[in-house]
């Protein structure tokens, strides 16, 4: 069956990575049904530029995403041939350690299992890099997992979950781990857009040392290679990733430079957290 033709239900369509994929989508011809959180006594959820992508099929609200049971589910997913759910509790400064994670994690098997009730053909959803051993450094998908926060166990037993679920039930799975991702409609709190809201005002950033290597890739190649993953045949975990190595000193030195104030950056006037992996970097196998 074309991509065009097969309806694609997606979750998180209005967050940072989810608006992303819903414009991949688009690009692709596909059509789209959206689940959206509705909180109680609010209009409906305002998807204006949403449909102007001209690929939503449908939009289902839910007060509670994660509180569904997997009837909800199966219904929200009838008709689907593909699911790709993008929706996970992500605040940042809150996400890494938040009880919120078992929510997800629980309401993301009800997912697979009303999915699987639905005769949805295949299932794609988002890991995290978090999930490996990042003592490794270099991260391949063979690489072991080990997390080292409450986000990325409940990534972890989200996956092996699903791993054993949904080919029990034959639904194809894939699983589409992020590495760092950057770019429009990024939170306000996150590095990048922090340096640019200081510096274009002229204040110094307060930084660590800056030598950190990390992957970091623009979220809308993460949302197309997520789609091509999700339309694709591949079945487990792939690395959504550059496979480019990049130290944060060089991040910043680089947005500083847009602006022709390296000058305000302040190097070690932070500790570094020693909790924070030296190196993350994906291969794309």
């Amino acid at each position: 069956m074309a991509a065009a033709a097969r309806l694609i239900l997606l979750t998180g369509a209005t967050g940072f990575v989810g608006r992303q994929v819903l414009r991949a989508l688009a690009e692709r011809g596909c059509t789209v049904r959206v689940v959206v959180r509705q909180k109680a006594g609010d209009a409906p959820p305002a998807l204006a530029a949403l449909a102007a992508a001209g690929a939503i099929e449908s939009v289902v609200t839910t007060a509670d995403l994660w509180s569904e049971n997997a009837a909800w589910y199966a219904d929200a997913c009838r008709g689907v041939d593909t699911v790709i759910h993008a929706a996970w509790y992500a605040e940042p400064g809150l996400y890494l350690h938040s009880p919120k994670n078992t929510d997800c994690e629980q309401g993301t098997v009800r997912l697979a299992q009303g999915a699987a009730t639905a005769g949805v053909r295949r299932f794609a959803g988002i890991g995290t890099s978090f999930e490996y051993d990042t003592s490794a450094g270099t991260l391949r998908i063979t690489t072991p997992l080990r997390p080292h926060t409450p986000y990325g166990a409940a990534k972890v037993a989200t996956f092996r979950a699903l791993s054993e679920l949904l080919p029990r039930e034959e639904v194809e799975f894939v699983w589409c781990r992020l590495f760092y991702l950057y770019g429009e409609g990024e939170d306000p709190r996150r590095l990048m857009p922090v340096l640019r809201h200081k510096l274009s005002a002229g204040e110094p950033v307060e930084l660590g040392s800056g030598t950190q290597v990390r992957d970091y890739l623009d979220v809308r190649d993460a949302a197309r290679l997520i789609v091509e993953a999700a339309l694709g045949s591949v079945q487990g975990p792939v690395n959504i990733c550059s496979g480019r190595a990049v130290t944060i000193r060089q991040i910043a030195e680089a947005i500083a430079d847009e602006y022709g104030r390296r000058d305000l950056l302040r190097f070690g006037a932070r500790p570094d957290n020693p909790a924070d992996p030296p190196c993350i970097v994906g291969v794309r196998d």
